[in-house]
């Protein structure tokens, strides 16, 4: 689950997310994703690249 908002601006990313995992995953460059997102803060960007989903590892052990 990506956080709503970024942890040190409060920007809400938790919007771009979707586009941004289908669009890397698809072979584009991420640093080119954020920056046709609109998403230019550091902070913001780190959200974003940083973010590991740890739902699907962690849902077998419920």
């Amino acid at each position: 689950m990506i956080p709503v908002r970024c942890f040190s601006c409060g920007k809400v990313i938790s919007n771009y997310w979707d586009e941004y995992k289908r669009r890397v995953s698809d072979g584009e460059n991420a640093a080119a994703v954020l920056d046709d997102l609109g998403i230019t803060r550091y902070c913001c960007r780190r959200m974003l690249l940083s973010h590991v989903e740890l739902v699907d590892v962690l849902s077998p052990y419920q």
